[in-house]
This record gives C-alpha cells, structure tokens and sequence, in this order.
C-alpha cells in the first residue's frame, strides 16, 4: 500500500506543527484552564476532527487525528487534546444514537471536554482529567462517567509532563458496544505521539552534535555518533510509516485493525525508547542532567509505551492473529 498525504492532510500537519513549536513547553503540565494547546486547538475546530459531522465534527478520520497527535508528542504537551479525542472516538463506535447525541457534540466544539482513562471500576487511571466534563475508560466495557467525580492525585509518576489520578466509575453509565476496535484507535493515537517523542529526541541529538565539538570538530563527524543518529531516523522512520498504515486501516480497512495497531504500537514504542535513549547518549553527560528536556522525552516514551497494552501483549496478539501460539519458540 503507498500511503501520501493530500493536500488537507499537509495543510493539518503544517498547521498543527506550527502550533506546537509556538507553544513548546518542555516544563509541568499546566492546568485544565491555562492549556494552550487545547485552547488554541480547540479554537480551530479540531477538537471534533473524527467526530460525524451530524454531532457537530469534522467527519475526517483517525489518519488526521494522528497527524495531530504526532505533532504534540513532538512538544510533550498534555494530554488534553488527545484524551479529548481518544474518548470521542470510543463513544463514537461502541454508544447508542441517544448517547452519542448527548455527548459528542461538546466534545467536538471544545465547550465540553471529555478524557481518557486506562481500565475500569475503582481503579480507573485518568489522563490529565482536570476539567474534563466527562471521562471515558475502556475495559470489559465501555464506561462514562458525568460529571467527573472527584480524582485522587497521584503525588509521583514516571511521566512527569502529564497528570495522572485514579477515579472511581462504579457509578458510570455503560455503553452496549463492543470496545475491542475503539480501544485499538485509540493505541494508534498513542502510537502517533510516540512517533512525534521520537522524532523530537532526534532533532535534539542532531542540532547537539552538530553543534557540540570535540578536538576541533562536530562531534557528529565521528562514526560513533554519525551512525548513531542514523540508526535513530531509521527506526523514528519506520515507526511513522507503521502508524501512518494503521491510522489508514482504521479508516478504511477496520476488519484489519487489530493486527495494524499491535504493528504500529510494537514499532512506535520500541522507536520512542531507542531513540531517546540514544539521544541521551549522544548528549553526554548534559543529557542526565535535570535540566536538560531529553529526560522528559524518555520518560514519555517509556510510559506512552505501556499504556492501555504493553509490548509484550502486542507481540503475544500478534503470534495469535499470525496463528501462533505466544509461548512457543
């Protein structure tokens, strides 16, 4: 399949890029009220990209959703935009007429956000949910919960550039529909920003070696770092095009999902944490410090990756659609 970007596509990634590098933030998330990035995104309709455009959206597809995405995993930007997106699209495919009337249509102005959440009952895992009007989690079940009951916050969290609390959705209202193929948009959507965490821990390696020198020269000049940051563009490469094809099945080819999305977070997951843990090696000793952004990024990666199902759950969903079993050799 040769997968190019239209025209629309472009002038969306373009836009959203542009966006980003404006409002780069490499610092804490901001609170619900202050965030840029959903404010401004928010503000160009984009809330509602794959929303039906009879509850208010745009009608596009997962493709430009992700084109987004990419764009704020480059910047590590809250959660806000995708948890926004990532709930619209799981009420989308698995809630009633009556339900989805209810609410996606404030989800795709902007007025009403909505945000994810990683399991179910009392242990949910909420992403930056302050703020939020409703909360949507995935697991036996599709659970939603309005308004947001009262979150517990965690103190401490890996990813230190993102809020995450447990809220309790005993008291939530289930939709009927199946969550397999919902649940497997939204790991695209992960996938896509574990991309745009890549490609950005690349970017920083670069600018450093060409900038950085060592006996009178770049250190980029040198083979060690030279096929370094070669083998990063490689597998930053490869991960973008995986998700990109995943992204499209979504959109036109959903019987195939399942076997694209384990593909693509596979592929992202383990690109986000080779790159940035190779950007940090091409940084020295600047690179463990506290100050320097690239410990961020590696953190994003390493917990962007074991969200909603790990490596090791894909490669084991993957053996089984391959008509493997997981545990033979």
């Amino acid at each position: 399949m040769r997968f190019d970007l239209d025209e629309d596509q472009l002038a969306i990634q373009e836009t959203a890029r542009d966006i980003c590098r404006r409002h780069e933030s490499l610092a804490s998330p901001p609170s619900a009220d202050s965030d840029p990035f959903w404010s401004e995104l928010s503000a160009t309709g984009w809330a509602g990209i794959a929303v039906p455009e009879r509850f208010g959206g745009q009608g596009l597809g997962v493709a430009e959703l992700a084109l987004v995405v990419e764009e704020l995993g480059a910047s590590l930007a809250p959660a806000t935009f995708l948890g926004n997106a990532a709930a619209a699209l799981v009420v989308d495919r698995t809630a009633s007429d009556e339900q989805r009337s209810r609410w996606l249509p404030g989800m795709a102005s902007g007025q009403r956000r909505g945000a994810i959440a990683v399991g179910g009952g009392s242990s949910a895992l909420a992403i930056d949910a302050g703020g939020a009007a409703l909360l949507v989690a995935a697991s036996d079940g599709v659970h939603v919960v309005e308004p947001v009951p009262h979150l517990q916050e965690h103190q401490a969290a890996l990813d230190i550039t993102r809020r995450f609390a447990t809220a309790d959705l005993s008291d939530a209202e289930r939709c009927s529909g199946d969550p397999a193929a919902a649940v497997d948009c939204v790991e695209v959507l992960v996938s896509a920003e574990l991309v745009g965490v890549a490609q950005r821990a690349m970017e920083l390696a670069v600018e450093h070696a060409q900038q950085r020198e060592q006996f009178g020269r770049p250190i980029g000049a040198f083979q060690a770092v030279s096929h370094r940051c070669a083998d990063m563009l490689v597998a930053v490469e490869g991960a973008r095009s995986a998700v990109l094809s995943a992204a499209w099945t979504a959109d036109h080819e959903p019987e195939r999902l399942a076997f694209a999305t384990s593909v693509a977070k596979v592929t992202a997951a383990d690109a986000a944490w080779q790159v940035t843990t190779s950007s940090l090696q091409v940084h020295g000793g600047m690179g463990f410090t506290w100050e320097h952004p690239i410990h961020r990024f590696l953190r994003r990666a390493a917990m962007s990756g074991r969200l909603f199902r790990t490596v090791d759950q894909h490669l084991d969903r993957l053996a089984t659609l391959g008509g493997l079993s997981p545990t033979e050799g």
